[in-house]
């Protein structure tokens, strides 16, 4: 099967899907295989279950009758039908990467965008090697932009994931230590997130520059075509004011609050603001999406719990985005006690990087510091430091966290959010 061959019938499926367990009617399963288990044997049953096409990896379980087809390999199968798929598409994509606010900036721009086309994004953090030609493979007829996250922690994965989105629009929300482990230092983490800027650069792509970010006015430097924000020479420019705990930005004196807390969010505000106004979006069209979104991801999210104010930004966390979280935090008005988890992927930076956070967070005073993991656990030895999540609940069940104002920042891996019930 290849997939000049294949391509006719994708076109006539409801979707792709990885997931035995969301089969519908008319979906094209890719059965993938992992180290105790091959999907390949669920193929009879998936199509039993309505799938129009199964893809496996094993031979034996090919049955062309039933369209169930045998290909080499799922994972490059699945790539190659996304990246013919691509070349079908006349839309603009927009790529976006970078350490942190990736999801945020993605979701304020599909926000943005569609207030006046159809478009298409990455569903929740789909962003990788497998994410990105699932989202791809979702674009129908009737979509008219496409918005594509792309993730990383090494080199040459965004070079790769670009040649598969072959984005028009590209956009780096930061440089942030990150996966400092994989990429091999900070610089390493620069090099590997430029990867998007040098595939825009060699194809004659558009880059959106956030021109107070030196970084990205050094890669960008003597490079057209740009669209910029950020200076009073810039194509657009906003200010950043604050409304309690949110953070909003204000374009020829129109203002826009967002349910975004942190300054650390402006810049992804600025970003979408800045593609929606080069696409001909109205601000006022524009004002309404921003004030309009509702963070439900663990990110940057607000939560009123019996008169206290909960800041859960529990789904990833390195150093950069951890100093900026407890930098926002200090200036909420009241008693603060910060629960932070451990960062992973800092490799041999990761002693380092826990004391100065520990440390930052000590010189800025908050009634209560509490860590959970075995990095802090390391560094910190105050009997509010914990191995896991679940020693901390057994903590919480005896003693109340009586602060007015909590919060949980951490790696996905710690999983602070299981606290909430027990604060």
């Amino acid at each position: 099967m290849n997939i000049e061959q294949f391509y006719p019938l994708f076109l006539q499926a409801a979707k792709v899907t990885i997931d035995s367990r969301k089969i519908a009617e008319n979906d094209i399963f890719f059965a993938f295989s992992g180290e105790n288990f091959n999907a390949a044997t669920l193929a009879e049953k998936a199509i039993d279950d309505g799938a129009l096409a199964v893809i496996v990896e094993l031979p034996e379980f090919e049955n062309r009758d039933k369209n169930i087809f045998y290909v080499p390999s799922t994972l490059e199968f699945l790539q190659q039908l996304s990246l013919y798929h691509r070349s079908k598409l006349t839309i603009p994509f927009i790529g976006l990467t970078g350490s942190n606010g990736k999801t945020t900036t993605k979701e304020l721009i599909h926000a943005v965008l569609s207030e006046k086309y159809n478009v298409q994004y990455t569903f929740g953090n789909l962003n990788n090697h497998i994410g990105v030609p699932l989202t791809i493979l979702s674009i129908k007829p009737e979509h008219e932009m496409a918005v594509i996250e792309m993730g990383a922690n090494h080199q040459k994965e965004i070079e790769f994931l670009c040649t598969i989105a072959q984005p028009d629009f590209g956009y780096i929300t930061n440089f942030g230590k990150a996966h400092l482990e994989g990429f091999g230092g900070f610089e390493g983490v620069i090099k590997g997130k430029s990867e998007l800027y040098d595939y825009l650069k060699n194809n004659n792509r558009t880059i959106l520059v956030n021109e107070n970010d030196p970084i990205q006015v050094e890669k960008t430097e003597n490079y057209l075509p740009k669209i910029t924000f950020g200076k009073d020479t810039s194509d657009y420019n906003f200010e950043s004011f604050s409304a309690e705990h949110f953070v909003g930005l204000t374009y020829q004196g129109e203002k826009a609050v967002s349910k975004l807390t942190g300054e650390y969010n402006f810049t992804n505000l600025c970003a979408a603001a800045s593609l929606g106004l080069h696409f001909g979006i109205s601000f006022e069209k524009i004002k309404y999406a921003l004030e309009l979104y509702t963070p439900t991801n663990m990110r940057s999210q607000v939560v009123k719990k019996e008169g206290r104010t909960l800041v859960l930004d529990t789904y990833n966390a390195n150093p950069s985005s951890m100093a900026a979280s407890l930098n926002n935090f200090i200036s909420f008005e009241g008693s603060k006690t910060i629960i932070i988890g451990d960062m992973l992927e800092l490799g041999d930076e990761s002693e380092k990087e826990h004391q100065n956070i520990l440390k930052l967070a000590q010189e800025l005073n908050f009634n209560e510091i509490i860590t959970v993991g075995k990095h802090f656990k390391e560094v910190n030895s105050s009997d509010l430091a914990f191995e896991n999540t679940t020693v901390l609940i057994e903590y919480l069940k005896q003693n109340k966290i009586h602060s007015e104002n909590i919060l949980l920042k951490g790696s996905r891996g710690i999983a602070l959010e299981k606290l909430i019930d027990f604060i």
